[in-house]
């Protein structure tokens, strides 16, 4: 069976290209079709069979990816999938609107339908930068092409049942939870007696992450906190922390290993799809204090591996804060509850579910051959 890979674009290694690493191990021999490639910030896929699209002979494309958004639809219809007997999108947004043969299966991952589409309150990417005003003006008939693209997949998968109803919402699909993969292995708890008296922060800076409430919490608490990340945000944010708070900028994996293992609690205040970091805290024995929704509420489990606050202002951080108790959790428990979302399992899983359906697919091809 031929099998091809679809991902949005390929200019840096975050949550979906980690997923793509791993459906590159359980489909070694398929090419990865993409808008755009930059070797120089996804090098681990720099020996891997990559096929770009028009935009990738636009230079500016690949340092400004706001600016690609508008023509994916474009280049992801463009590719001739037609030699294939099954596609799988790794899709966040145009990647699953690729146009594929009757004779083939398209399976969707999906990650997200677009925040900045159907949740703007959530993703302001729509409304900010140069050319928010023509992106606002052509928002409608971006959603008309999002939901035609939705119905060119023949089945979806979900990151967790956060988006499986979002899915439903917006589309009108089932979808098939199958959480994604993290690197457990990567991370293991310390000594208790080597925990420092610091609380961790880990994101992009962007609005949506939610790192100015977490500032204006720490500013108020004057606890230490460490921030790991860079971003458009970053100067606006250190402007407005107090000297408790410190950035630490990008970091090496071994680096952030180390500042995971350490950290009294990591604090978690998005509402996040899935949301892979807070796992990577807990796979180092870390608790979690998050936020009460999205994906943390599946993958954390309340007074084992963390603590939730109610609502995304600073008081309820404050208060969540001050009631944490660091020495009613067990390091041991908190990563045996993150090992749940190994890699391992994730490909076990997904080659599992893909075989199910790319079967059911083949026997329904078949039906409607032999009735016609």
């Amino acid at each position: 069976m031929k099998v091809a890979l679809i991902h949005e674009w390929l200019t840096n290694v975050a949550g979906s290209e980690r997923v793509l690493l791993e459906l590159k191990k359980i489909y070694p021999d398929a090419p990865v079709f993409t808008s755009v490639f930059d070797s120089e910030r996804a090098k681990p896929f720099a020996d891997f069979d990559i096929r770009t699209s028009f935009l990738q002979h636009i230079p500016f494309m690949k340092a400004k990816r706001e600016l690609l958004i508008p023509f994916t639809p474009i280049a992801f219809e463009q590719f001739d999938l037609s030699k294939y007997d099954l596609v799988i999108s790794n899709t966040t947004m145009a990647a699953k609107g690729v146009i594929t043969k009757p004779n083939t299966a398209h399976i969707a991952y999906c990650h997200t339908p677009p925040r900045y589409l159907w949740e703007p309150d959530l993703d302001p990417r729509a409304q900010r930068g140069r050319f928010s005003w023509l992106r606002s003006r052509t928002i409608h008939q971006m959603r008309i092409w999002d939901r035609v693209a939705a119905d060119r997949v023949d089945y979806f998968l979900a990151n967790s049942n956060y988006i499986k109803h979002r899915v439903e919402k917006y589309y009108g699909r089932e979808a098939t939870v199958i959480y994604p993969p993290v690197d457990v292995d990567r991370f293991a708890p310390v000594n208790k007696n080597k925990i420092g008296d610091y609380f961790l922060f880990a994101s992009r800076l962007v609005s949506y992450k939610k790192c100015d409430l977490v500032i204006d919490a720490f500013n108020d608490l004057g606890y230490p906190l460490k921030i790991i990340g860079r971003g458009p945000d970053k100067s606006s944010l250190q402007k407005k922390a107090k000297n408790n708070i410190e950035f630490l900028g990008f970091l090496t994996d071994e680096e952030v290993k180390h500042y995971y293992a350490h950290a009294k609690a990591f604090i978690f205040p998005a509402e996040e799809d899935f949301g892979i970091v807070p796992v990577e805290a807990m796979a180092s024995g870390r608790p979690v204090i998050a936020y009460r929704r999205g994906g943390a509420v599946e993958t954390m489990k309340e007074g084992i591996t963390g603590e939730f606050f109610e609502e995304q202002t600073p008081q309820c951080l404050i208060d969540a804060v001050r009631n944490f108790k660091p020495d009613n959790y067990d390091p041991e428990k908190i990563r045996d509850h993150a090992k749940k979302f190994s890699s391992e399992i994730f490909r076990d899983k997904f080659k599992n579910a893909v075989d199910i359906l790319a079967k059911r697919y083949s026997e329904q091809i078949f039906d409607k051959a032999i009735g016609e």
